[in-house]
């Protein structure tokens, strides 16, 4: 800040123009005062904060009426986009809610067109725009349909190749990595799956990122770590969300759920018996309560220096496992076959070594983690086409991939996580005129996994029990 004095004596002030520049995910200030958010730093004799509060920063300065310079931005040329995508009232009312301030999250059950309501906002914001998705499938699906509503080429950020345009898909690992390059590049951030932005290292993503406009597409936003409390900060929140129960039989199919109870046989209820003693009698003698995820974490971090509590856990983990994948479950498996033979039906299972059991079983084909690309593609086409009318997964298929329809679910084994539940269902719930999906649990009697399937809780409800 300058002074000066004009003939009549009168002092003017003349301040020094703020200057902001981008640097390696943060924004530096050149200003004689601290800003909001700001911190000094002596490296370089300036200020400096996260490109998180770029937008803040601006909001400031203007509302203030202080000159300033930006330097920030570093845009590619941005074509007019152009889309005639019709949306449905409830898609409507999701991307209304969200143009209030361009922030937060939508929650929409999967199959309720997330992805229709994330190029609609790109298109109406018509600025460079980066689409960041956990999987490379879905990587390539967002791709195909950007490409395909506004003809244009899409850039990709992962792995395989990096290739930037107004419109980047990019995975969140590449994307993470990528941060401190790309950050000022877009001026809009969406977030497919966002529940995985709060991970850590993933934060970084939002807070090295400059753009002020910000969406998040989930099906599934609480985590059981609560880091999901995290996207208030990063993103904005939850500014909408909607249920199963409201979209079935409209625009997702109407649905039942069925509970199968199977008992162990005699070999597997004394193996179970044998390591579930071990490990209540463990939590017994040390007077552990495991109520809540934090204090099984805490059992966790223990046994890394109690040899009690790694074996307790071990045999912890040795009886759920048998409960997870009894024979009878296959016995009851063959009779869910039986009963909707030519129905195509997804098999979710929580290991892999039930799953290549099923497939050897009963000639289906098999997805895991270690199913090649090519192999895993043939088998989603055939599945697609009818040649296969079941396929049997760990996991694989629960999100970020564009399955086909199934009317039928079957869970053999999961966890307690009400996220998976509701991905496993909406794998079913694709509308079909007629169409009635339904999901079967399959659950070993008088063990632990009746109580991980009372914790999946969701919107489908708890189905019937049947023996």
């Amino acid at each position: 800040m300058h002074t000066k004095k004009n003939d009549h004596g009168v002092i003017k002030i003349k301040r020094d123009i703020i200057t902001l520049s981008y640097e390696h995910g943060t924004i530096v200030i050149n200003s004689n005062f601290k800003l909001p958010h700001t911190v000094w730093d002596t490296r370089v004799g300036c200020y400096r904060c996260s490109s998180l509060f770029y937008k803040d920063v601006l909001e400031y300065l203007n509302l203030s009426g202080l000159d300033y310079v930006d330097n920030v931005l570093d845009l590619l040329p941005m074509p007019n986009l152009a889309c005639n995508l019709a949306l449905r009232d409830y898609q409507k009312d999701a991307i209304a809610k969200w143009l209030q301030t361009k922030s937060g999250a939508l929650v929409l059950p999967t199959g309720a067109g997330k992805t229709v309501i994330g190029i609609k906002a790109i298109s109406m914001l018509n600025v460079p725009a980066l689409v960041v998705v956990p999987t490379l499938e879905l990587l390539k699906q967002w791709k195909n349909e950007l490409e395909q509503k506004f003809g244009i080429e899409v850039g990709t950020y992962s792995g395989e190749k990096h290739i930037l345009g107004p419109i980047t898909v990019s995975t969140y690992d590449t994307a993470y990595l990528r941060a401190e390059e790309l950050g000022n590049k877009f001026l809009f951030l969406l977030f497919d799956e966002v529940h995985h932005l709060p991970s850590p290292g993933y934060t970084s993503i939002a807070e090295l990122f400059v753009a002020p406009y910000r969406l998040g597409l989930t099906a599934t936003y609480e985590r059981e770590d609560g880091r999901h409390e995290e996207l208030e900060r990063l993103i904005g929140g939850k500014v909408y969300e909607i249920g199963l129960e409201k979209l079935k039989g409209k625009h997702l199919a109407e649905y039942k759920t069925k509970r199968i109870v199977t008992d162990l046989t005699v070999a597997e209820r004394s193996e179970y018996e044998k390591y579930h003693d071990i490990f209540t009698d463990f939590l017994k003698s040390r007077k552990i309560i495991l109520k809540t995820p934090k204090n099984f974490r805490l059992l966790v971090m223990r046994s890394g220096r109690d040899a009690s509590a790694r074996a307790a856990l071990l045999a912890r983990n040795r009886a759920r496992r048998i409960a997870l994948n009894s024979n009878s479950k296959l016995h009851a498996l063959s009779r869910i076959l039986d009963n909707h033979f030519g129905e195509q039906m997804i098999i979710f299972t929580e290991h892999n070594s039930l799953v290549y059991a099923i497939s050897r079983e009963f000639l289906i084909p098999a997805i895991t983690h270690t199913t090649q690309k090519e192999e895993r593609a043939e088998i989603m086409d055939k599945f697609r086409a009818g040649k296969y009318n079941a396929i049997v997964t760990s996991k694989v298929l629960e999100e970020g991939i564009d399955v086909p329809d199934a009317s039928v679910g079957v869970i053999l084994s999961g966890s307690g996580s009400k996220r998976e539940y509701k991905q496993r269902l909406g794998r079913i719930l694709r509308k079909k005129e007629g169409k009635l999906a339904i999901l079967y649990e399959i659950i070993s009697k008088k063990t632990t996994e009746v109580g991980i399937a009372q914790r999946r809780k969701s919107e489908a409800g708890k189905g019937t029990p049947s023996k």
